[in-house]
């Protein structure tokens, strides 16, 4: 059984930074390609980053610059380093796995494991 976990929210003054780490066990990390989607309150879930197999990175177009994502095999985690936050990056951010594809889709539905998601919330 796949599990998704993320880690590392809280709250932070704008122009600060966090970073987010999502741990996938219970199945061949190496096989998945990792995303991180956010949904503010009101709003859909949008994409942030992925990261593939192959440790291709793709990025939202207001995260690019800002936000880093990278991943470690050996710890099956996922690590999200966010700089330069804004009061619109506040939402729960959320990690998800793709074992089937693995190329780190910006697409929701490619992802077959979610995490619970963690909030961060960027004070003005």
């Amino acid at each position: 059984q796949v599990h998704v976990v993320e880690s590392g929210g809280g709250l932070v003054q704008s122009g600060g930074s966090l970073r987010l780490s999502c741990v996938v066990s219970g199945s061949t990390f190496n096989n998945a390609g990792v995303g991180w989607f956010r949904q503010a309150p009101g709003k859909e879930r949008e994409f942030v980053a992925a990261i593939a197999t192959s440790y291709a990175q793709y990025y939202g177009n207001s995260m690019r610059g800002r936000f880093t994502i990278s991943r470690d095999n050996a710890k099956s985690t996922v690590t999200l380093q966010m700089d330069s936050l804004k009061p619109e990056d506040t939402a729960v951010y959320y990690c998800a796995a793709d074992f089937k594809k693995g190329f780190g889709s910006v697409y929701e539905w490619n992802y077959e494991y979610w995490g619970q998601g963690t909030q961060v919330t960027v004070s003005s």
